[in-house]
């Protein structure tokens, strides 16, 4: 997995707590804050994030979000 990218917007839904607890378990994958990932749709719903240049990661909760991240990283 080479970077983690989350929206600004987003992490006040939640994904605030899983970008601080990736950061403190795997301090070896790159994490990026942007303004806006051009998922507003997604993102207004749910926790969300993109991995890579394309994929999109999304859960219902943060603590959800954070176990398909864990998955992902293996």
């Amino acid at each position: 997995m080479k970077k983690i990218k989350y929206c600004c917007r987003n992490l006040k839904r939640g994904s605030k707590s899983v970008y601080k607890t990736i950061k403190k378990e795997f301090p070896d994958i790159k994490q990026k804050k942007k303004d806006c990932l051009g998922n507003c749709k997604l993102c207004s719903k749910q926790c969300m994030v993109m991995v890579g240049k394309t994929k999109i990661v999304c859960a219902s909760s943060a603590d959800k979000l954070y176990d398909e991240l864990r998955y992902l990283i293996g």
